[in-house]
């Protein structure tokens, strides 16, 4: 008798209990997390003030650079909280692989390790990567040629493991300036084919310098 009369007092309270909890819960949410955005950009020093240039023009002044130490043209990947006008509060900065397009080199020094593809797109005049590959411990190499033999405007992406053994995916970000394609062009668009090795294949893409 004694032992159903102690359970059924334990299922009574149970509820009870679980309703204190939930209040409890309740009264100690996290408060809502500031908006960001996470961009690429170019780096824009004037003195020793760092600015950041986004690819749609739009120039960012931040209101305090922390822990910061890159050069005039970097290219970076930003994370930050927009404030007013065009300030901005930085949460992290973090270079890229910053190139240009390379002339002569095409073929003996271009290599096609294969990558796996995440985003490909032209944005502030440069062309712009988000790759995946294997590595374990040894630097990657990555250029980017043009094909002076092609009457087109032919860019190779190279990519050299180096030998480094298989190891674990990792993301790598990438940018090259495409003022070259300009010589001849003006400033009229320019278009071009961008060919990248994969996993699966050579992929090729039609893209264009506006």
């Amino acid at each position: 008798m004694c032992y159903n009369y102690t359970m059924k007092r334990h299922t009574a309270i149970l509820p009870v209990f679980l309703l204190l909890l939930l209040f409890s819960a309740c009264e100690k949410a996290p408060e809502r997390m500031n908006d960001y955005l996470v961009e690429f950009a170019t780096v824009v020093k004037e003195n020793s003030n760092y600015r950041f240039r986004l690819d749609n023009g739009r120039l960012l002044i931040p209101e305090e650079v922390k822990n910061y130490s890159g050069e005039e043209g970097q290219r970076v990947v930003l994370n930050y909280i927009p404030l007013e006008g065009d300030a901005v509060k930085i949460n992290f900065v973090s270079d890229i692989f910053t190139g240009a397009i390379q002339p002569a080199g095409f073929p003996e020094r271009y290599s096609d390790n294969p990558v796996k593809i995440r985003s490909v797109w032209v944005g502030g005049n440069y062309l712009n990567l988000v790759i995946e590959t294997e590595y374990h411990n040894a630097p990657h190499s990555v250029a980017l040629f043009r094909d002076s033999s092609s009457a087109s405007a032919d860019l190779y992406f190279s990519h050299s493991s180096n030998n480094d053994p298989p190891g674990y995916p990792k993301m790598m970000y990438a940018s090259f300036l495409l003022a070259g394609l300009r010589e001849q062009a003006g400033s009229s668009p320019v278009p071009f084919r961008f060919f990248i090795n994969t996993y699966t294949g050579m992929r090729i893409f039609e893209l264009e310098l506006k």
